[in-house]
């Protein structure tokens, strides 16, 4: 996946976000659970994006970037 696909990804993720969010929370655990993987799933966009930058900035082959499991981008310092 290259940069403008990561990037139409997570403009579609937020976009969806955005649309739950303004959805009645209340609307049960799915709803919950769908905004929880969104979250986590443009985490990772966001992790693979920035890996892919630094590869390139470094020389290297961006393409060679992986995405991280969502076990290790959830539990990143900020």
């Amino acid at each position: 996946m290259d940069e403008q696909q990561i990037l139409q990804r997570i403009h579609a993720l937020v976009d969806e976000e955005h649309e739950l969010r303004s959805q009645n929370a209340s609307a049960g655990p799915e709803h919950n659970a769908r905004l929880t993987h969104l979250e986590e799933t443009l985490d990772q966009c966001w992790d693979l994006l920035r890996r892919r930058r630094a590869r390139r900035e470094a020389g290297m082959n961006p393409d060679e970037a992986e995405a991280a499991p969502v076990s290790q981008v959830e539990n990143y310092l900020q």
